[in-house]
């Protein structure tokens, strides 16, 4: 039996006191996102609201919940395992940038003080954890699990695996900082990943090897519990949670990325390495979803951290695991790289003929290089055809060669070819559809010229994007390295990163340049990257002289 303490009192350890003294451990979590994205925007400002909270209310979880909340349960009962997991756990697991302190921090483990860190998705640990504590074994022991990581007194540093550079030589040394983001990258594979270890002063913080992914048939047996699919009915008075207006009638398909961008952070927590659910497991949820009282026929998504991916890149990967010295897609496609979407196709054909399902969409975003690799199911033509409701989004994020390289995405050509088949393929549909492009400002290797070459590129596509986001150094990703550092942890040369607030400002009013609010941070951008050609009348101008 478990008890889910949900986003309890932080002020007091009364919440923690409320059920007694757990017979095994706190399991701790900050909940499905960063608690410090949840309460501030890119620009540090506090968010107005919490999608993920009744209500919507902001201010129910405090900053950096792990640690609030893991402070609170020693408090509570010194003498109970403290266990942390989710995602803010797992990005934080190293010593690590924080964009909020402009610092850097200890690994989460130390930092709260936990006796334990699951890293990953981690279903295969917590089991393993209970069994282990159920037959008595002091979670101070358990140090051999996978996907987990542990501290120790430095005498006590196991032999093998790589040293990272240590929190002291982090905080000292944006190089060192460079080189430790590196190796924790590169390891992050459960094939040949090897144990990481950091020294936090007299602790030795140890990272056991990733914990093999779910295979198919225990991914179906994860999707076929008996979930609720909806929030607990004592949050309908409050207002219900918005947050799950946007899946309540998606369905996940896949684990993993090989995409991985060098900004996201789902490399970092559930791998390279994809797997996928089988139709069956699909074709029942589906089945529940149309049973469901407010279906109306619309299956809003069928997708995962990238939706098109259904395998892993390459047969390599099963015995090698993914490579160190390069990426599947970036800068471009590997050689190896198995590019096939039949599998996925049939699914969505499946799905398509469920009595009471009208529409299967796709709004997870899919790889559009990938989708060009493959030549032979006719991909393309069948997600114009079926799967676009009016737009597809897509995310090219930037235009400048020189900033997608920075990104780990593919040339802007590639964008370009993968528009012009797009537009073919709807026409030959007989619809009207359009693809709705996602940009992204001020990224490392952004300068106000990259900025003014994509706010030319908006020109020419004829509309504004309605929303713009700015790059957000969340923790652990190879970008955020690269904004602190300002090198490239990959080849350690210099990167130029826009720190300064008003410059991230300028480059975020270009992109939406015809806002009359905009108007005069547009004009110092041009003016500032030698630009006063696009001040005038002319049609190529982006705004009027006063």
């Amino acid at each position: 039996k478990v008890v889910v303490l949900s986003q309890p009192d932080w002020h007091s350890v009364r919440d923690f006191q409320k059920f007694g003294r757990p017979k095994y451990a706190f399991l701790i979590t900050a909940g499905n996102i960063d608690s410090m994205v949840a309460h501030y925007t890119a620009a540090k400002k506090l968010r107005h609201d919490d999608a993920y909270t009744a209500g919507g209310k902001h201010g129910k979880r405090p900053d950096r919940a792990v640690n609030v909340y893991t402070r609170l349960a020693k408090e509570a009962y010194p003498d109970c395992p403290v266990i942390l997991g989710g995602l803010e756990a797992s990005l934080r697991r190293f010593a690590h940038y924080d964009y909020w302190d402009d610092a850097i921090r200890p690994s989460a483990l130390v930092d709260s003080g936990a006796d334990l860190l699951i890293y990953g998705m981690g279903e295969k640990q917590i089991t393993e954890i209970a069994r282990r504590l159920r037959e008595g074994e002091p979670v101070g022991s358990m140090h051999d699990i996978r996907g987990t990581m542990y501290a120790v007194p430095t005498k006590d540093t196991p032999f093998g695996g790589v040293e990272c550079p240590s929190f002291e030589n982090v905080c000292a040394s944006k190089k060192e900082y460079a080189r430790s983001c590196r190796l924790e990258q590169d390891e992050q594979d459960h094939v040949r990943g090897k144990l990481l270890k950091q020294r936090h002063g007299k602790v030795m913080v140890v990272q056991n090897p990733p914990m093999e992914p779910l295979t198919t048939s225990e991914l179906d047996r994860v999707y076929s519990l008996p979930y609720m699919r909806a929030y607990h009915p004592s949050y309908e008075k409050l207002g219900g949670v918005p947050g799950i207006e946007e899946v309540r009638f998606s369905i996940t398909h896949n684990r993993g990325c090989f995409g991985a961008c060098n900004f996201c952070s789902i490399a970092f927590h559930q791998g390279r390495y994809v797997t996928s659910r089988s139709k069956k497991s699909l074709l029942i949820e589906a089945q529940k979803i149309t049973q469901m009282p407010d279906f109306k026929g619309y299956i809003h998504d069928v997708g995962g951290p990238t939706a098109d991916f259904r395998q892993p890149a390459c047969k390599k990967q099963l015995t090698k695991g993914a490579c160190t010295n390069r990426q599947c897609l970036f800068p471009t496609p590997c050689k190896n790289l198995i590019a096939d979407h039949s599998d996925y196709l049939a699914l969505l054909r499946k799905l398509r003929k469920i009595p009471k399902v009208k529409k299967v969409f796709i709004r997870s975003g899919i790889r559009f290089d990938y989708v060009l690799e493959d030549t032979k199911s006719h991909f393309l033509q069948e997600l114009a055809d079926y799967h676009v409701s009016g737009q597809l989004r897509v995310a090219p994020e930037h235009v400048a060669d020189k900033v997608l390289e920075k990104m780990g995405k593919p040339s802007h050509k590639v964008y370009l070819e993968f528009l012009k088949q797009y537009y073919a393929c709807c026409k030959k549909s007989g619809k009207e559809q359009y693809a709705v492009p996602y940009f992204m400002s001020s990224h490392p290797g952004c300068g106000l010229k990259e900025a003014v070459e994509l706010a030319e590129y908006i020109r020419d596509m004829g509309f504004m994007p309605e929303q713009v986001q700015d790059f957000y150094p969340t923790p652990s990703t190879i970008s955020t390295c690269m904004y602190y550092t300002g090198l490239d942890p990959r080849t350690m040369e210099k990167v130029y990163v826009p720190v300064n607030p008003h410059e991230k400002n300028m480059q975020r009013a270009l992109i939406q340049y015809r806002r009359p609010e905009n108007r005069k941070l547009v004009e110092e951008a041009l003016v500032r990257a030698g630009r006063q050609d696009l001040i005038g009348f002319g049609p190529k101008c982006l705004i009027r002289p006063y």
